[in-house]
């Protein structure tokens, strides 16, 4: 990622902070309007997640200039998801309903060049957290 999309990212999620409850149910509603097979996944009670999302992403945000330093996290992230049932494709369906999210909560300021740079951001993380998940699915058709 350039330093000019690390700062943009950055700029808009204070925006999204300010928000960030509002942003949270968007993005879920988005992705259980996507793909309602997700739902079950989830609390009936939606506030902790809501909450721990918004955490992640700052957790994130936060050292994109070095994302080395939480890929461990997100791995470990991606190991637990799969424990929740999460596949692979669900990454497409969860980028998704991030980006439409984001637009909705920022409005015009959400531009092209914003799509591109959150789009990089949430690739990087997906691959890796993807990556963890599908040692630890081949580990466990190994067993």
């Amino acid at each position: 990622m350039t330093p000019q999309q690390i700062a943009l990212i950055r700029s808009q999620f204070g925006m999204i902070a300010e928000r960030k409850d509002a942003f949270a149910a968007a993005f879920y509603e988005a992705l259980f309007v996507t793909d309602p097979t997700l739902r079950p996944m989830f609390p009936a009670d939606m506030r902790p997640q809501r909450a721990k999302l918004v955490q992640a992403l700052a957790h994130v945000i936060l050292s994109l200039d070095d994302l080395g330093a939480v890929l461990d996290d997100v791995r470990t992230l991606g190991l637990r998801h799969v424990g929740y049932g999460v596949e692979p494709d669900h990454y497409n369906t969860v980028g998704e309903a991030l980006l439409a999210a984001l637009a909705e909560t920022l409005g015009e300021t959400f531009d092209a060049a914003s799509e591109a740079a959150w789009a990089l951001a949430y690739g990087t993380i997906a691959d890796a957290m993807m990556e963890a998940g599908a040692g630890q699915a081949y580990l466990q058709a190994a067993e």
